[in-house]
């Protein structure tokens, strides 16, 4: 079953995340997933939640997703991204 990684990205070092984004796409890739929505204009229709940047990325399972998020040349990239933004995401099954 697909599933989806939400994920919410306040970016606090522009700069240094630029070289987050240009090494994580192939990991992704590598891993089955692709990106859905990467940044870009958004509107709050409802609520109260206010992302700072919405990237959203599909896997074609929950192992897989899981497999790029624990991938040895992943974690490097993941403690860059900690260092430079704040990251809420969670994992969602699909339909």
């Amino acid at each position: 079953m697909t599933v989806y990684l939400i994920c919410d990205v306040d970016v606090r070092d522009p700069a240094a995340y630029e070289a987050y984004k240009a090494e994580v796409p192939a990991l992704i890739r590598r891993h089955g997933g692709e990106y859905l929505v990467r940044g870009g204009a958004h509107e709050v229709v409802e609520g109260d939640w206010n992302p700072v940047r919405v990237v959203l990325l599909g896997f074609p399972d929950a192992p897989s997703a899981k497999a790029f998020l624990a991938d040895p040349q992943y974690a490097p990239l993941a403690a860059l991204r900690h260092r430079v933004a704040h990251t809420d995401m969670v994992m969602v099954a699909g339909i």
